[in-house]
């Protein structure tokens, strides 16, 4: 069973919701980013998303588009974020990673060859951006035939028939984002998002957790309401990238997803 699976497993056994927490690899550099993933972990993290630095992050505010400035700076590529999932397997076997980026690298990479790598790394799911199910047909059996879950993005404006795509091909979870517009944005609506998902749920058993806009312990809670759980990202970022030392970067993370797991766990 994916780790996925297992996760959610153990947190409906639990009755608890997920958090899942979302940061760039390389930000501000690369030597911080393997100790943020165990600090998240240990704060109270349920699931990893780490981003693959891209030079054009369409989806993303400006506070995640510099997050992935600062990381290519530095060089940070595809292939050295599957080596920080494998540095992360040689500590923690348990904790689901889920890579989130763009189309582009994995093109140039070659669909078969990124299955095959990202199994090797430990990586347990996929989600790129900018990949509608429409165009998934042939990286997402090469995917499945190692392991590794395709995630999707649904939005408020998904059509009923986009909903029904999604539920046929996604594994894991489906993402929910709960805003139009790109992440780091704060209108949430939490009528909306409650009624959104329960569209989703008529098409899909999978997980449906919610991101954009969970900025806090209060925006979180009233989101899990109605979903499995929340990602959060921005917030994280913005820590990343607060110009602090690297204790103090890490004791922030810690911090702020302490937090955010009382306010779920209340």
């Amino acid at each position: 069973m994916n780790r996925i699976a297992q996760k959610f497993q153990a947190l409906q056994q639990a009755q608890r919701k997920a958090l899942v927490t979302y940061i760039v690899n390389g930000d501000p550099t690369p030597e911080i980013t393997l100790a943020a993933m165990h600090r998240l972990v240990s704060a109270g993290a349920d699931i990893l998303e780490i981003g693959v630095p891209f030079s054009d992050p369409m989806a993303e505010g400006p506070v995640i588009q510099r997050s992935h400035e600062r990381a290519l700076v530095h060089g940070v590529s595809l292939r050295d974020t599957l080596a920080l999932v494998k540095a992360f397997r040689a500590d923690d076997q348990q904790t689901p990673v889920v890579l989130m980026g763009y189309a582009n690298p994995v093109e140039r990479m070659g669909y078969e060859a990124f299955a095959l790598a990202a199994k090797e790394a430990g990586v347990d799911g996929l989600l790129t951006v900018d990949m509608p199910p429409e165009e998934a047909g042939e990286l997402h059996p090469l995917l499945k035939q190692q392991g590794v879950e395709s995630i999707f993005l649904l939005a408020p404006t998904s059509s009923e028939a986009r909903v029904k795509k999604v539920a046929e091909l996604a594994g894991g979870f489906i993402y929910y984002v709960s805003l139009k517009g790109v992440t780091g944005a704060s209108h949430l609506d939490v009528a909306s998002v409650k009624d959104k998902l329960a569209q989703i749920s008529r098409f899909s058993s999978l997980p449906v957790l919610v991101g954009f806009g969970i900025k806090d312990g209060s925006s979180a809670r009233a989101v899990a309401e109605y979903a499995e759980g929340v990602v959060m990202g921005s917030a994280l970022v913005e820590i990343m990238g607060s110009g602090g030392s690297r204790d103090q970067i890490l004791a922030s993370l810690g911090d702020k997803v302490s937090s955010i797991r009382a306010a779920l766990d209340q």
